[in-house]
C-alpha cells in the first residue's frame, strides 16, 4: 500500500457532489438532480417514514423490520460543514490508532476526506485487516459492509456504521427466507441437491454477490456455494460450474446475466427467479435446461444508465470511451467499449492518454472525483442527471462527527455485530472466494478485472483484491 498526500482545495471542490446539488438547487448552476430533497440534511429523512432516502434507490421499497436511524442531535445538524471537518479531524486526533475510518468510492467527498482507506467493499473490509490494534473501524458505506468488516475483524473489534439507515436496495432484494423458499423449491426440481451426477457436481451450486447481507453470505457457505465480487464474477462461476451443473445467482441479476454471457452461457438458459412467483415464475423444464438462475435483483443507480445515453455521448464527443460497471442492464454493457468493476474504470482511466475522453456509467461521486482528479482528461458521467446512491448519502459528516465524538467519550454507537451462526459458514463462502484466484488483466479487457483503486484525499491506497 502506497500513501498518496490529499489533492488541492480546489479539486476537492470540484469533486463534490454535495456541492454540485446546492448550486444547483439554488440556480447557481445549470443542470438538474433526480430529487431536490438531495440539498436536505439526510437526518430530515431519519425521522420521517422508512425508506431509503432521495437519490437513485427512493422507488425502491424498503423491507419491514429495515434498521432505523436515531434522532441526531441537535449541534451536528447546527454545525457548519467548517466546523464540522474540524471536529472530525480532533477527535481522530485524539483517538489515534484506537480508530480506523473506512470510505467507499461512492462515498460523499466530504466524508472521504477523512478515511484512512478508500475502495470498495472488500477492499475496505481487508484494510481493517492492516490495523488489528484498532478499537473501532468506522466504516462509511453501507449496511452489508459494515457487517462484512465485522465477520473479518476480531472480536475486540467494534465495527461503526454512522447511520444505520444506510442499508442497501439491491442487498434487500434477497432476503435469508426468501432464498430458502427457493432452495426448497429447487429440491422439488432437481432432488436432492447435496447428490452428485457421474462428475462430481451436484444439481446446484448458490452464489451470492458481495452486495448482500451476511445471512445470505452465510446461506452459501451452509450449502457449498460461494461469495463473488463484480471483478472476480467469472472465476467464480467457473468455480461453481466445476462443483454444479447449474448456478443459483443472487441478488444483481445483470452481474450475473453479464458475466454469464460473456462466457458463452445462452440467453435462453438463464432464467429469472421471482421470489413472488411459485418456480420463481418458471416451468420445472425450464429449470432443467438452466444454466445460471439469476434472482429478480439489481441495483437502481446502475439501472439509470441507458443506451441512449450512450448514443448522446457518441454524437456529442467523437472518440469518446464508454465505459460501465456490470451492475448495467445488458443492452448498455453490450453497447459500451468496456465494462468493469470500480477498481476497473479507475485503473483504465489512470492508463489512459492525456487528452482522452470518458463517458462513465457508475455512481457520480465517483465519476466526479475522476473527473476532478484527472483534469488532462475529459471525464463525465453517462446520466446528466445528478443521482447519487440514496443509502451512501445518508453518510454525511455530521453522523462520522458523532459516532467519533461519541468514542472519544467512551461510548461505542451504531455497533455492527454479526452473530457467530451466521458469521462462521459466512467465513467459509468468503474463504472460497479468496481461493479462486482471478487471472490477471489489463484496462483493456472487458470482462472487468479489478485493478488498483485511486487514492483520494488523506486515505491509503489499496492492493487488496477488487470488488463491487
Amino acid at each position: 500500500m502506497t500513501i498518496v498526500q490529499p489533492p488541492a482545495r480546489d479539486v476537492r471542490l470540484a469533486a463534490s457532489v454535495d456541492r454540485s446539488i446546492r448550486l444547483i438547487s439554488t440556480g447557481s448552476s445549470a443542470g438538474s438532480t433526480c430529487a431536490p430533497e438531495l440539498a436536505e440534511g439526510p437526518w430530515e429523512f431519519d425521522r420521517g417514514p422508512a425508506g431509503y432516502g432521495p437519490g437513485a434507490s427512493m422507488g425502491d421499497v424498503i423491507p419491514t423490520g429495515s434498521p432505523r436511524q436515531g434522532a441526531l442531535p441537535d449541534e451536528y445538524r447546527r454545525a457548519s460543514d467548517a466546523e464540522l471537518h474540524d471536529r472530525i479531524r480532533a477527535a481522530k486526533a485524539t483517538l489515534g490508532d484506537r480508530v480506523v475510518v473506512l470510505g467507499h468510492f461512492y462515498q460523499r467527498d466530504e466524508v472521504v476526506e477523512h478515511a484512512d482507506f478508500v475502495g470498495d467493499s472488500f477492499q475496505l473490509a481487508n484494510a481493517a485487516l492492516t490495523k488489528p490494534d484498532a478499537e473501532a473501524i468506522v466504516f462509511c458505506g453501507v449496511h452489508f459492509m459494515a457487517e462484512t468488516a465485522d465477520l473479518l475483524s476480531t472480536p475486540d473489534q467494534a465495527v461503526i456504521l454512522p447511520n444505520l439507515a444506510a442499508g442497501c436496495s439491491m442487498a434487500d432484494m434477497a432476503d435469508e427466507s426468501s432464498v430458502e423458499e427457493c432452495w426448497e423449491q429447487l429440491e422439488e426440481v432437481y432432488g436432492d441437491l447435496t447428490a452428485t451426477d457421474a462428475d462430481g457436481r451436484v444439481p446446484v451450486i448458490p452464489v451470492t454477490y458481495m452486495n448482500s447481507s451476511a445471512a445470505l453470505k452465510g446461506f452459501v457457505g451452509r450449502n457449498g456455494g460461494i461469495v463473488c465480487t463484480s471483478s472476480n464474477a467469472r472465476t467464480v462461476l467457473e468455480w461453481a460450474f466445476e462443483r454444479g451443473q447449474r448456478v443459483l445467482f443472487f441478488p444483481d441479476q445483470h452481474l450475473g446475466r453479464n458475466t454469464a454471457k460473456a462466457m458463452g452461457v445462452p440467453l435462453e438458459q438463464m432464467p429469472m427467479w421471482n421470489p413472488r412467483k411459485a418456480l420463481g415464475g418458471n416451468s420445472a423444464e425450464e429449470l432443467a435446461d438452466a444454466r445460471v438462475i439469476l434472482w429478480h435483483g439489481f441495483c437502481s443507480v446502475h439501472r439509470r444508465f441507458t443506451v441512449d445515453q450512450i448514443d448522446q455521448a457518441r454524437r456529442e464527443h467523437p472518440g469518446v470511451q464508454v465505459i460501465v460497471h456490470p451492475e448495467c442492464p445488458m443492452p448498455v454493457v453490450d453497447a459500451a467499449d468496456a465494462a468493469g468493476s470500480t477498481d476497473f474504470i479507475v485503473k483504465a482511466i489512470k492508463a489512459a492518454p492525456v487528452g482522452s475522453t470518458f463517458a462513465i456509467g457508475t455512481e457520480i461521486n465517483l465519476v466526479q472525483r475522476l473527473a476532478a482528479e484527472y483534469p488532462e482528461h475529459t471525464i463525465f458521467c453517462l446520466d446528466p442527471v445528478v443521482c447519487p446512491c440514496s443509502t451512501m448519502y445518508r453518510i454525511h459528516p455530521g453522523y462520522l462527527a458523532w459516532v467519533l465524538e461519541e468514542l472519544v467519550a467512551g461510548r461505542v454507537v451504531n455497533r455492527i455485530t454479526v452473530p457467530d451462526s451466521v458469521a462462521d459458514p459466512a467465513r467459509l463462502a468468503l474463504e472460497r472466494m479468496l481461493a479462486a484466484k482471478p487471472p490477471a488483466a489489463t484496462p483493456a479487457d472487458t470482462a472487468g478485472r479489478g485493478a488498483t483503486p485511486k487514492a483520494t484525499p488523506k486515505a491509503t491506497r489499496l492492493e487488496a483484491p477488487a470488488g463491487a
